[in-house]
């Protein structure tokens, strides 16, 4: 798609995977335990300032790497970034260090779309969704504010921020999903 000069109309593009992510919640775990290192707050590089950031339910570390943040018990965020790791912090935050928003956030690769574009679904694709999935997906217009981890993005991919889950076993309810071939609104920055 060419990029588009101020005040431009979007384009419309067919195509695109879409996929989500959330905010693990720590309450919604259980099983085996497992230590955490790794910065207490934001400002630090991986591999220094290193700390002892406690102990949590091993499923809900996965999925805070998965899917980049989590709430702790405690309220705290547990982060996790390609370049940081993880770290503790009063918020989930994307890749530049500022608060998620849900159903705003979006990740892409930059080379895709860069940070500022934004974009509606307007098809939710081949992709077997409930209608209800459907119309909570097209709803927003989602703005890039996040990137992928190296290596999971791609042409044509975009991640969408819905929040908190929502109950155990989140990863199996029909609002963890992948649209496939879904037609995007994009007005790029």
């Amino acid at each position: 798609m060419p990029t588009l000069a101020a005040g431009a109309s979007p384009v419309t593009s067919a195509g695109w995977e879409v996929t989500v992510y959330y905010t693990a919640v720590a309450t919604l775990h259980g099983g085996a335990s497992q230590r955490v290192t790794g910065c207490p707050t934001i400002d630090c590089r991986k591999g220094h300032d290193q700390r002892d950031l406690g102990t949590f339910p091993a499923s809900f570390v996965k999925a805070v790497k998965d899917e980049g943040t989590g709430r702790t018990a405690d309220g705290r965020y547990l982060n996790w970034s390609y370049d940081t790791g993880y770290w503790m912090d009063t918020a989930p935050r994307d890749t530049a260090g500022r608060p998620l928003v849900p159903w705003v956030s979006a990740a892409a690769d930059g080379d895709v779309l860069r940070a500022g574009a934004r974009f509606s679904v307007l098809r939710c694709g081949t992709a077997e969704v409930t209608a209800d999935v459907c119309a909570k997906l097209k709803s927003p217009t989602w703005t890039i504010v996040d990137e992928f981890t190296p290596g999971m993005g791609g042409s044509k991919h975009v991640d969408v921020y819905i929040g908190e889950e929502t109950g155990p076993d989140f990863t199996d309810s029909d609002l963890y999903t992948t649209l496939k071939g879904a037609t995007l609104s994009v007005l790029r920055a």
